[in-house]
């Protein structure tokens, strides 16, 4: 099988990015084909870093060159493909699914990626509270209001917060002022990534802490995952549910190295 064959078939190109869980699982339910090249490496070209297997370039299913502008993503591109091992296994390559979808999808559609960035934070996750019990809204009081805080401090708007499931409406200004946050990232890659830790986290605001400083990828991945903690911390966790967190985890991590190194 070539580059090009694999790709077109295991590839996800498109704006939307789906459920990372569920287009790992499918891509499991598929044969592996068997690795088919010796060696990944990088090359720079035309002022871009290129995945080479065996000295040519991949490319995308859309046949676009699977070369972007950081070496730093193109090397942990080349690190996905070598540790491919006897078999090509695409749920474990969550980097090149979602470069692929940047070149292929993302590229085109930049602005209705971003619109859907700043349409999220109209319903932002970290706006809604817990009303009960007291130690679950103690805790998301203690790790989300400083982040609340902090990007509300970097646009310049004011977030409504609400209890439970009654709808807040945003303000007009807040909106705006996260749209032009939203207007700074850079490039499709970098999008891409923005829009995936957007996703994974159900927050804008993390998002902009993430791409601010403000917050390491450590602690948005704990600040999104704080209430599905608490529950875990009263009645625990089953295997099936650990398995799909670290499926999200895997896609988390490359989703954060497009956003800030792409």
């Amino acid at each position: 099988m070539s580059t090009d064959d694999f790709l077109a078939r295991f590839g996800s190109p498109g704006a939307s990015q789906p459920d990372p869980v569920a287009a790992a699982q499918q891509a499991m339910r598929n044969p592996l084909p068997a690795r088919f090249y010796k060696e990944a490496g990088v090359l720079e070209r035309d002022g871009l870093f290129h995945v080479a297997l065996d000295g040519r370039t991949a490319r995308t299913p859309a046949r676009k060159p699977l070369a972007v502008g950081s070496r730093a993503v193109a090397q942990a591109l080349a690190a996905e493909w070598e540790q491919q091992i006897e078999r090509i296994d695409p749920a474990r390559m969550p980097l090149t699914r979602l470069v692929n979808s940047a070149l292929d999808g993302v590229e085109d559609q930049q602005e209705a990626v971003r619109a859907e960035i700043v349409r999220y934070s109209a319903s932002d996750a970290l706006c809604y509270r817990a009303g009960e019990p007291e130690a679950l809204v103690a805790r998301q009081d203690e790790v989300w209001q400083p982040i609340v805080k902090g990007v509300e401090a970097l646009i310049g708007g004011r977030f409504i917060l609400a209890e439970g499931v009654v709808f807040a409406e945003q303000p007009a200004e807040t909106l705006a002022a996260v749209t032009r946050q939203v207007e700074n990232i850079p490039t499709p890659v970098a999008l891409a990534g923005a829009h995936n830790v957007m996703t994974l986290t159900g927050s804008t605001i993390v998002l902009l802490a993430l791409a601010n400083g403000l917050i390491d990828a450590e602690a948005a991945w704990q600040a999104a995952h704080l209430d599905e903690d608490y529950q875990i911390s009263v009645w625990g966790q089953d295997e099936e549910a650990a398995e799909r967190r670290a499926i999200r985890r895997r896609e988390f991590d490359a989703a954060v190295l497009l956003l800030t190194k792409g």
